[in-house]
């Protein structure tokens, strides 16, 4: 018999016998079994071919014994097989595209203050075009399933949702009466500041969550999808309510504006997927690398385009207070769920998901508001400087949490 092949001739329960069983595995570099039908069939080949270990097995035909040597297992990996893992691993690329932004945030951030031009051309016209680009990759890579998941904990949902329209505003609205009454600065900085804190989560909050504890992303993402969908009518609101006394604000305009910019795209990716998913199949591996490239120009355009406004004299303070509404968001939503679901046996988690939930805005959404319904260009200044700093802070929490959950695994 080929040393290098085994035929088994007899039942299974048989064939491996705790004798047999020990000469397998000290046999398993070159073992190849054949099973039948009912079973996978499982080949490990010599390092001169690819390597298909994660790949799922293919099962045997039926029948007889299926006696494999050394060249019919190599014989079976053709060029065909070759070419279509190739394009597997490109997929896989360009799937995993988004694990990039953290540092495509950093480098956007760096460039945007080294060579400004470099990010001045994406003037704020495109701002909301591209936040409905973002808005539709959300929908195209959602299902009905990520909310029926996570439904099943709507006191968590509850939480996030208080942490986003009812703390976070409340720190908005205490850091910009700051920026006024004791930085002295100009209103329309304060009620940058307020703005901010009267939009959605932010979708980079579902990543940062995927990163430190996947098993919430679902939860994540139904919390962003919940108050993103109602920010049509709770954003108007609070900004009126927050901002009103100080500049005037079109309820109507915002309502429509944000109906247009991320209620519909998040509509048309879901309706997309549902109906037509051989298409949504066909451009989702290409969706993750444009959204990295719409992230970075959309992080690096508002810093590029306003940094003269950050370089001046208030420039300071506004990073400090946009910093501390931030890190407030952050410790609030942390801080809140861990005394709300204190006897959970996942709180931890729940803690992380639910803080950056709380601290991570769509600035840019706040960005594209403050271009189109306020004349003060200052009122852009606090969502510009936002969107950097969010998307900074909130990827080295990740990177701490990580490495706590590391250490608690090791």
């Amino acid at each position: 018999m080929n040393p290098n092949s085994i035929a088994l001739r007899r039942p299974i329960s048989s064939a491996f016998s705790p004798h047999s069983s020990a000469l397998l595995r000290h046999r398993t570099d070159s073992v190849s079994l054949s099973l039948p039908s009912s079973s996978c069939y499982l080949s490990r080949r010599r390092p001169s071919f690819p390597v298909f270990s994660k790949r799922r097995c293919d099962c045997a035909s039926a029948g007889g014994s299926f006696e494999q040597d050394s060249s019919t297992g190599e014989d079976a990996l053709s060029p065909t097989q070759e070419v279509q893992d190739r394009k597997v691993d490109i997929l896989k690329a360009l799937k995993g595209a988004n694990s990039v932004i953290p540092h495509v945030v950093l480098g956007s951030t760096l460039l945007a203050l080294a060579y400004p031009p470099s990010f001045t051309w994406f003037t704020n016209r495109y701002y909301a075009p591209a936040l409905g680009f973002l808005m539709f990759a959300v929908g195209v890579n959602s299902s009905p399933k990520d909310f029926v998941e996570a439904i099943r904990r709507p006191d968590a949902i509850v939480a996030g949702y208080v942490g986003q329209f009812v703390i976070k505003p409340l720190l908005g609205f205490f850091f910009g009466t700051i920026a006024v009454s004791s930085f002295n600065l100009p209103t329309s900085l304060g009620a940058g500041i307020m703005l901010v804190s009267c939009v959605s989560g932010a979708q980079l909050s579902n990543y940062a969550t995927f990163l430190t504890d996947p098993l919430m992303a679902p939860l994540s993402i139904v919390m962003t999808s919940l108050s993103t969908a109602t920010a049509a009518f709770v954003t108007p609101t609070l900004s009126f309510l927050l901002i009103g006394k100080k500049l005037p604000v079109d309820v109507k305009g915002m309502m429509s504006s944000i109906i247009q910019i991320v209620v519909a795209p998040i509509a048309a990716g879901l309706l997309l997927n549902r109906f037509f998913p051989k298409l949504c199949a066909a451009i989702q591996p290409f969706l993750p690398p444009l959204s990295v490239f719409v992230t970075a120009l959309c992080v690096g355009s508002p810093l590029a385009t306003n940094i003269e406004a950050i370089i001046s004299p208030f420039g300071v303070a506004i990073l400090l207070l946009i910093f501390g509404f931030h890190a407030s968001s952050f410790i609030a939503g942390y801080s809140l769920s861990g005394t709300w679901f204190r006897k959970a046996a996942d709180v931890k988690a729940l803690q992380r998901t639910i803080s950056f939930e709380t601290g991570m805005q769509s600035s840019l959404l706040a960005l594209a508001l403050a271009n189109k319904f306020f004349q003060d260009p200052l009122v852009g200044v606090p969502p510009a400087i936002s969107v950097v700093l969010m998307s900074l802070m909130g990827f080295a929490l990740v990177m701490i949490w990580s490495k706590e959950e590391t250490g608690i695994a090791t």
